[in-house]
């Protein structure tokens, strides 16, 4: 059995008198795609900061690797932080500054200017691995919606982090975009021990990036599965979800690819 990466335990979070996250059980195992589907609202968002750090839960815990984000504070977590890399739906690049420097940004930070060559040579290394070569000294505005999120993914695996976080990485893309961005996510996994988990309600998207596919509704995890046996789970929760009876902008399994090379390779 694959070792698990990030144990998260009876999670409940509530916001005022709203429950968003009612008693979280999920394990994620070391170098797996997880995907974690779920309907706006549903708190997939949420689920995904608990995981990172950025928000504490009223109760339960999150364990990386044996340590539980719940018990580090001030630089501690900061430094623990250090090992994940999140991409946000929309890129949360810097306007004023151009591709290289938004990607080489928390490579500064970590490293210092001294190191610049080195800097240099990784921005480029991350460029290529997201096609994204010769666009370094273009503005985030020069830029397309789906290269800027693969700016964002560039960003996001400078420092080499072990953990990936990817927010709803297709929302708002055509099924052509959608196709390619989920090629180099799989392009960026390939080979790697990197753990990756990306919330998402687009179901294409997610059976051809995940090993494993996670369901949240109600507050909980109701279902984990690989793509195939998750589609064929006899819940009508999942199914209606499958079927796009379920709220906001959904495709019908069975126009999902079954294999990973489906995918068209980014220009």
């Amino acid at each position: 059995m694959a070792d698990v990466k990030i144990k998260i335990s009876d999670l409940r979070k509530s916001f005022g008198d709203k429950s968003v996250l009612q008693g979280i059980d999920l394990e994620v195992h070391a170098g797996e795609s997880l995907v974690i589907l779920g309907g706006s609202g549903s708190g997939k968002s949420v689920l995904l900061k608990h995981i990172i750090g950025l928000l504490r839960p009223d109760s339960g815990s999150v364990e990386v690797d044996g340590t539980d984000l719940c018990r580090l504070r001030g630089r501690e977590l900061t430094e623990f932080r250090r090992r994940f890399g999140m991409a946000f739906q929309e890129g949360a690049l810097f306007d004023s500054m151009p591709v290289r420097a938004n990607i080489a940004f928390p490579l500064l930070r970590r490293r210092g200017r001294h190191d610049h060559d080195a800097i240099e040579a990784r921005v480029d290394s991350c460029l290529e691995l997201v096609g994204l070569e010769g666009h370094g000294d273009k503005l985030p505005s020069e830029l397309s919606g789906g290269m800027r999120r693969r700016v964002g993914f560039a960003r996001a695996i400078a420092h080499e982090p072990d953990i990936l976080l990817f927010d709803e990485p297709t929302t708002g893309l055509d099924p052509v975009m959608t196709a390619i961005i989920d090629r180099v996510i799989l392009d960026l996994l390939e080979g790697s021990d990197t753990t990756a988990i990306t919330i998402t309600h687009d179901m294409t998207s997610a059976f051809r990036i995940a090993d494993r596919v996670a369901m949240l509704h109600g507050g909980r995890i109701i279902a984990v599965a690989e793509p195939d046996a998750f589609q064929s789970l006899d819940d009508a929760r999942i199914q209606q979800f499958i079927q796009g009876e379920a709220e906001g902008p959904l495709t019908t399994a069975d126009d999902a690819p079954r294999r990973v090379h489906d995918a068209p390779t980014a220009p």
